[in-house]
């Protein structure tokens, strides 16, 4: 099963006066690049919520935001009256249209804009933000799941074309063959006395030097090792990159050893589906 490395996912959840929400996206990363954005209420959650999100989403650019919002004034909470009018009126020329309540549910979830009376975190709202985050990585999961189906079937399609490329080729080598013999059969013409054993000679370096059949064994069996990755549990991006960089490899020598235009052609094919399957693994996880 392929899971995108690109994804997006958001979680709510509510404790007393208190609404939680989190979105959390990514795009492509060789590794794990996070930033969280949470308001400073909670800080101190900053370690467990970080090592939620590293298990879980494990590769990728990754942004999440925590927010909070009061449905009205909690009993342990005191509003930062100075700092929110000055949030207000920092807020009313970027947002001339909004309204006075609008401007004040910007400016609450500003930093600071809020404190908490009590020394700790109460535990329900502790658990109140590891369940929002838990819901937005599993939408995110999801997210991940949908798009890597998408990209599972690109993948395979351009595997699909390069083995129907390769197959293409076969009718063209017993002619590429002959063609070689024949021409040098028309250059011995040339010579009053020519020596056979040396013409053989010559005609089997040739054949050999223009053989392809390993790399075409090599490849067949790369594209079908490719399929098998796909079909794993977890495939992973890396995996397959490093599978497509030995399809390439075989590629290039069937291209230098072709030595016929109709070849040179379905080699060209190859090598197109084989740069949409490297950008294509750039995105699975």
């Amino acid at each position: 099963m392929v899971l995108s490395m690109t994804g997006f996912g958001r979680g709510e959840s509510v404790c007393g006066p208190v609404k939680i929400t989190v979105d959390l996206k990514s795009l492509n990363s060789k590794g794990l690049d996070l930033n969280l954005r949470l308001p400073s209420r909670y800080r101190d959650l900053e370690y467990s919520l970080r090592k939620m999100i590293a298990e879980q989403v494990q590769r990728g650019k990754v942004d999440c935001y925590i927010n909070m919002e009061l449905t009205e004034t909690a009993p342990s909470t005191q509003l930062n009256t100075p700092l929110i009018q000055q949030y207000m009126s920092e807020l009313q020329p970027l947002a001339p249209t909004a309204t006075g309540p609008e401007l004040l549910q910007m400016a609450i979830r500003m930093p600071d804009a809020l404190r908490n009376t009590t020394e700790e975190l109460a535990e329900e709202e502790k658990s109140a933000v590891e369940q929002a985050l838990h819901a937005a990585i599993q939408d995110f999961i999801g997210f991940r799941r949908t798009e890597g189906a998408s990209l599972e079937k690109e993948l395979l399609r351009a595997a699909d074309s390069i083995s129907e490329a390769l197959r293409a080729v076969e009718p063209y080598e017993k002619g590429r063959l002959e063609a070689m013999q024949e021409k040098y059969r028309q250059a011995i013409k040339d010579f009053e006395v020519a020596d056979e054993n040396r013409y053989y000679q010559e005609i089997a370096y040739q054949a050999e030097r223009l053989d392809i059949t390993e790399e075409k064994v090599r490849l067949r069996q790369h594209i079908q090792y490719f399929g098998e990755v796909l079909a794993q549990p977890e495939a992973t991006g890396k995996k397959l990159g490093f599978i497509a960089q030995e399809m390439g490899r075989e590629i290039n020598t069937l291209g230098s050893k072709a030595n016929h235009a109709e070849i040179q052609k379905l080699v060209v094919d190859m090598k197109d589906e084989l740069e949409k399957i490297k950008e294509q693994t750039l995105n699975v996880l």
